[in-house]
């Protein structure tokens, strides 16, 4: 009796399912049903946007991509802390590095409410090693290729790029890289590891709700800080003559407890690098999370003045900015701003680079020029991409590359190649005003052409909106793939 109950089942299981779906749809209202047929629309030409500029009939570019790399394990950020007792704390602080597991609850806390990407050196070895022992323990834990050189390398060559990849790795760490990936760097027996606290939107510690999905990245490298495979990287990239040049990763020095000079002298053998590179190759600056105020002038004395493009999310825009106007660190911003906002900070960042440019270079002639000036500048939100381009420049289909960079947003975070809109919402506005400025043009969201692009004074500006995941498999290397995404067509 219960097998023929069986093969009932089968027999008319799909007879049934059809009938739920179309129940599902006649009972669903017009109201569902109108923003279902907006995000099949926005998708829809997104990706046709995308699909306008192809890989297929050009020959493989390839990009240089350093440094460093690590091992990331993956976490449920509040199981860890329920794992290892850690209670909530009363005071959300703010702190550049942690020492104990207080300080790790205080910083915690501080990005956790409002849901802000965070990433810490943990000087305390014992208590990191404490922390990845009991990650190892929690149910659903996984271990990803984890850096941001890798993770752009990983994407710019399953995007159809060949990739010289800088970094330190083991055996076991390059094994699982792409066959489009050649390695330079030492071989090292134990990679760095990486904790990533992931959490979704909603979820509680204590009386802390998160206001949307992120992470809390703790690391405490041995090898990543030291650049180690800067020489055997400077080595092979004049055999390789790549189209472009990336650099990443070097948020690892943060904080980090050098020698007197020591960092000096690996941020000056870096700028020795990239400015005898050639004109025409394109260098990259991938931001990244930098509290010590140090290190971010030393970046904009060593890497940002040979930097034809940036690339960095909503917290780095606004750090960057606070700095270039001579004040402090900014270690907390809106984590979701308005367009109008982003593309103020992206036009004045982009002026006062250039302006730093001009005036560096006031009395050399164009042969002699020192550094380069900033022609690319990409911006990623939860809600929207935006790029700058300067027009003339050696980056071209901006339009198309920021409808990439928006969709990878959602199959990285998704974890899927293919996008289901039933997984998905716009949160960018029906329409969005180009500045805060009184009297601003707004440009309302078309949904058959939802790319922006428009033109002023010696560039273009592109913005567009984000399908954003409701079912987040992962944020941690979202900023990574989406950047390294937009690149590839830009190249």
């Amino acid at each position: 009796m219960e097998g023929g109950g069986r093969v009932s089942w089968i027999k008319y299981g799909p007879i049934v399912s059809l009938f739920v779906v179309l129940l599902a749809i006649w009972f669903r209202s017009p109201q569902n049903g109108e923003l279902d047929d907006r995000l099949d629309t926005v998708l829809s030409s997104l990706l046709r946007a995308e699909r306008k500029v192809g890989m297929n009939d050009v020959a493989r570019p390839k990009v240089a991509v350093g440094f460093g790399g690590c091992v990331d394990l993956i976490v449920d950020g509040v199981s860890l802390l329920n794992k290892i007792d850690l209670p909530p704390t009363d005071q959300p602080l703010h702190h550049d590095y942690i020492e104990n597991a207080k300080q790790l609850a205080e910083s915690f806390a501080y990005f956790f409410a409002p849901g802000a990407a965070a990433e810490r050196f943990m000087l305390n070895d014992t208590l990191f090693r404490e922390l990845v022992e009991a990650s190892r323990d929690l149910p659903g834990n996984r271990w990803a290729v984890g850096g941001n050189a890798p993770v752009m390398a990983g994407r710019m060559a399953t995007e159809g790029c060949d990739v010289l990849l800088g970094g330190s790795f083991s055996p076991d760490f390059t094994d699982v890289l792409s066959q489009h990936i050649t390695v330079a760097g030492n071989i090292v027996e134990e990679p760095d590891i990486h904790l990533i606290l992931e959490y979704p939107s909603g979820a509680s510690w204590g009386h802390y709700t998160s206001r949307r999905a992120n992470r809390y990245i703790i690391h405490s490298d041995d090898h990543n800080p030291y650049l180690a495979s800067m020489e055997e990287f400077a080595e092979k990239l004049q055999d390789f003559e790549p189209d472009l040049l990336v650099v990443g990763g070097l948020q690892m020095m943060d904080n980090f407890p050098f020698q007197s000079g020591e960092r000096d002298a690996l941020l000056s053998r870096l700028a020795d690098l990239l400015s005898s590179s050639s004109p025409s190759i394109g260098i990259h600056f991938e931001m990244a999370s930098f509290v010590e105020e140090s290190i971010m002038e030393d970046l904009l004395h060593y890497v940002i003045p040979y930097a034809d493009s940036l690339g960095m999310n909503e917290q780095e825009l606004p750090n960057l900015l606070s700095l270039l106007k001579g004040s402090n660190i900014t270690v907390l911003s809106d984590p979701n701003p308005r367009v109008a906002t982003v593309l103020d900070q992206m036009r004045e960042v982009y002026r006062l680079i250039n302006q730093h440019y001009k005036d560096a270079n006031a009395e050399n002639d164009s042969a002699n020029a020192k550094g380069k000036p900033l022609t690319r500048l990409h911006v990623h939100t939860l809600a929207f991409q935006a790029m700058i381009v300067t027009h003339g420049s050696q980056w071209k289909n901006t339009m198309s590359a920021t409808a990439k960079a928006s969709l990878t947003a959602n199959r990285h975070v998704c974890g899927s190649n293919d996008i289901d809109p039933s997984k998905a919402r716009l949160i960018m506005d029906d329409s969005f005003s180009v500045s805060r400025q009184e009297g601003s043009q707004r440009i309302p969201l078309q949904e058959t052409r939802p790319v922006s692009c428009w033109d002023e004074e010696d560039y273009e500006i592109c913005v567009a909106p984000v399908l954003v995941c409701t079912e987040v498999y992962q944020t941690a290397g979202g900023g990574d793939n989406i950047s390294a995404a937009g690149l590839v067509l830009q190249i």
